[in-house]
């Protein structure tokens, strides 16, 4: 642990490193191509530096962070777009909004956005995620359909503290005022409410301006705009679903399968085919009742997540690392504590 959290250390003093360059040289050459291509070889650096760490846990978030997040916002940024531009002239808040799954509210204050959550559904998140993780020791005994419904718990709840204790910190110190990373997902009444207004907003937030919009706005004058919107959203599914085979790679070092591409591409599919159906069905005044769409839409998505998203991760022992780093963790922390030795 001492020579992974060394190795982490260094990846992220390098990624700062060329956030520094971003701000100083990158930020003064005019925006458009040769912006972008002034940052092509961060992008390659980015690309490269989780390929450092071996602990899926540690490889994952710094990829989710610097691949994902941090190269898309770079690539809007090439354009003077996106929430770089809009951040303050100071290198601390340019490199922590680069390099961090934080986004700033564009909302006046005073609005319904604001309302705050109870502090007892956090800790009963807390109480549940380590249920989740102590329920893997009896694997063996479970039924199969209840181990993919603690996988899902596990991603969610695992995903939504993650990123809430790394954004937390970020408020504080500089007083921002951030947007929430999920929206409570196990209320979703349809998979465009789930994909679109609950599920990881921050991945939403930055497909938006990069490929969705760009898409529509190129496809528009072809097929007009209802067919325009149905494009860009499909080819959000679709990118999301490459940049997911990429993290993926990291977490497993195997070849890519497809299956998690295909899981999104079919989403995508479902999503489009949901909203055409949207609109008939409304326009003749029917509506399916929460209590029905909700379960409907949480078990689609359990059952195409069980067929397609899990099963690499599963084949390469993913979920059986990423519990020996949490006892390794746990172990370590005891041992500089000085509470247990290793």
């Amino acid at each position: 642990m001492d020579g992974e959290i060394e190795r982490l250390m260094k990846v992220w003093i390098i990624a700062m490193s060329c956030l520094c360059y971003c701000y100083y040289i990158v930020s003064r050459i005019p925006k458009g191509f040769f912006r972008l291509v002034s940052l092509l070889p961060i992008f390659y650096i980015f690309l490269i530096l989780p390929l450092n760490l071996s602990s899926p846990n540690l490889c994952g978030t710094t990829a989710f962070f610097l691949v994902w997040l941090g190269t898309f916002k770079l690539l809007l940024f090439s354009f003077n777009q996106g929430p770089l531009a809009l951040s303050s002239p100071n290198i601390l808040h340019f490199i922590s909004i680069a390099s961090l799954p934080i986004s700033l509210k564009q909302h006046p204050p005073n609005t319904t956005q604001n309302v705050q959550k109870p502090k007892w559904l956090l800790l009963l998140k807390v109480v549940i995620l380590v249920m989740v993780v102590r329920a893997y020791d009896y694997k063996e005994n479970l039924h199969p359909h209840f181990i993919i419904v603690l996988y899902c718990c596990h991603v969610y709840l695992g995903l939504e503290l993650m990123l809430g204790l790394v954004a937390k910190p970020v408020r504080t110190v500089f007083g921002y005022e951030i947007e929430p990373q999920f929206n409570e997902p196990y209320l979703s009444t349809s998979l465009q409410d789930f994909w679109g207004r609950r599920w990881n907003l921050m991945v939403t937030r930055i497909l938006r301006p990069t490929v969705y919009d760009p898409v529509r706005r190129m496809s528009a004058h072809y097929v007009g705009p209802i067919g325009a919107t149905l494009a860009a959203v499909l080819t959000a599914f679709l990118v999301s679903g490459l940049v997911h085979e990429l993290m993926y790679y990291y977490l497993t070092r195997a070849p890519p399968t497809w299956e998690v591409t295909c899981f999104f591409v079919l989403h995508g599919a479902c999503t489009v085919a949901e909203v055409v159906v949207k609109k008939v069905i409304l326009r003749r005044g029917w509506r399916l009742h929460r209590a029905v769409s909700g379960p409907l839409v949480l078990a689609f998505l359990a059952i195409t997540a069980s067929w397609l998203f899990f099963p690499q991760l599963l084949r390469n022992d993913v979920d059986i690392k990423v519990l020996r780093d949490y006892a390794i963790l746990v172990d370590f922390v005891k041992f500089k504590l000085g509470m247990d030795p290793l």
